[in-house]
């Protein structure tokens, strides 16, 4: 497995991601989404795998902004474009992904 969670520092769901995995002894790559975001192909990938509104962080004060956008891809550059409006925490394990806590689809993962 590969696992990467992008997630906040100070989000609760991400640090429960984090025990969850190091409870099982999973290598993991945690990535401070606010300070290197996600690349445009991560974002892409896991925008096909779980959807665009389970990306969309409806309790971040910006949420205005991409919630009166028209168009899904204007959606999508706004949140490349400001990771904040990102939920998470987001894990993926290649072409696989979660956002949110998640453990029973983690589990089916291993």
């Amino acid at each position: 497995m590969n696992i990467q969670i992008f997630g906040r520092s100070k989000c609760f769901d991400t640090k429960k991601a984090e025990r969850w995995f190091k409870e099982r002894r999973i290598k993991y790559q945690l990535i401070d989404i606010d300070r290197y975001g996600m690349s445009k192909g991560e974002l892409t990938s896991v925008k096909s795998t779980v959807g665009l509104d389970a990306l969309i962080n409806k309790k971040a004060a910006d949420y205005p902004l991409v919630q009166y956008l028209a168009y899904d891809a204007d959606k999508l550059e706004k949140l490349f474009e400001d990771p904040r409006l990102i939920q998470t925490p987001v894990v993926r394990n290649g072409k696989q992904a979660t956002v949110g806590y998640a453990p029973d689809v983690w589990t089916i993962w291993e």
